[in-house]
């Protein structure tokens, strides 16, 4: 599987694969999708970010 990383940090946050998707602004099944090719590290550090302020009530609800 890929982007193993990035969804482990959001499970261990207690943050949705959809949170992340809505605060980037994207429906749930595209960023789904995106997620089964791997990401470059600069949009991994994005999605760190917003799961990130997700974790700490910033991000949207």
């Amino acid at each position: 599987m890929k982007n193993t990383d990035i969804r482990n940090e959001a499970s261990r946050a207690g943050v949705k694969l959809w949170q992340i998707a809505e605060a980037m602004g994207m429906a749930d099944c595209n960023f789904s999708r995106r997620l089964r090719k791997e990401l470059s590290d600069s949009e991994k550090n994005e999605i760190r970010q917003i799961i990130k302020n997700l974790k700490e009530g910033k991000g949207h609800e």
